[in-house]
């Protein structure tokens, strides 16, 4: 708003005076400089807010920044987290696979060889060559695990004469690979088979042949696991023993 200064007008006795002056100066400008401090409060009070709102715009921006970067960092945890479970999953599966794999393979067996040991007139004695047929075959199992030895004991003799002597002969077989060669009982299955043929695979029709001798065949059978972690035993000649002179 401007205001009109009118200059002082001349009384009775002339000019007014400086002193008189000054003061009308005053009251003239007085209110110019009460708005003029007006205007400065307003300046300095729109400067505050200018500044309080600035700082509250950078807090925000700040806290902005640091939300984001949270989730930044918990999207990043939640991905390796997701990483972590998809490789513990394939890991996992992979084991399964494994143990499925060795389960299915506890009874799967194959043979590795086998032998005939012959016996004379049914004694249960072995023969020089009969034991080294032992040997050797006891030889190829050192160190060897996951094996088993099947043994089928025949004896001419009909009915349970033939099984009882039959049975006397696979003993002889296994009393020798225990007490010589250390081969555990367990690893040993025999049947006494008498005068009785097991019918050959693809002759079930025809009639098997006679029991002539006495002997115990031996087939030495290898689980699939441990074929997988050790090379198979040598395999012993498939040679008949000599019989008992």
């Amino acid at each position: 708003m401007t205001h009109q200064v009118n200059p002082p007008k001349e009384g009775f006795w002339g000019r007014v005076n400086p002193f008189a002056s000054k003061k009308w100066i005053k009251r003239q400008t007085d209110p110019i400089n009460d708005r003029l401090s007006e205007l400065d409060d307003v300046n300095a009070r729109n400067a505050r807010d200018i500044k309080d709102v600035d700082a509250r715009a950078q807090a925000g921006i700040q806290k902005a920044q640091a939300s984001a970067d949270a989730a930044n960092q918990t999207a990043n945890s939640a991905h390796e987290q997701a990483t972590n479970a998809s490789n513990t999953a394939q890991q996992a599966s992979g084991h399964v696979d494994k143990i499925n794999s060795t389960v299915n393979g506890l009874d799967q067996y194959r043979q590795i060889t086998d032998l005939d040991i012959r016996f004379r007139g049914g004694s249960p004695v072995l023969s020089s060559d009969a034991k080294a047929q032992l040997d050797q075959i006891a030889a190829s199992l050192t160190g060897r695990q996951g094996y088993i030895v099947e043994m089928e004991a025949h004896s001419p003799a009909a009915g349970s004469a033939g099984i009882q002597s039959s049975q006397r002969l696979a003993e002889a077989v296994e009393r020798y690979l225990v007490t010589e060669h250390q081969i555990p009982v367990y690893r040993m299955h025999y049947v006494a088979m008498g005068n009785a043929q097991a019918a050959t695979t693809g002759e079930q029709n025809q009639k098997p042949e006679r029991v002539r001798t006495s002997t115990v065949h031996l087939t030495l059978m290898e689980n699939s696991l441990a074929a997988r972690a050790d090379a198979s035993p040598q395999s012993a000649p498939a040679t008949n023993g000599s019989e008992q002179p």
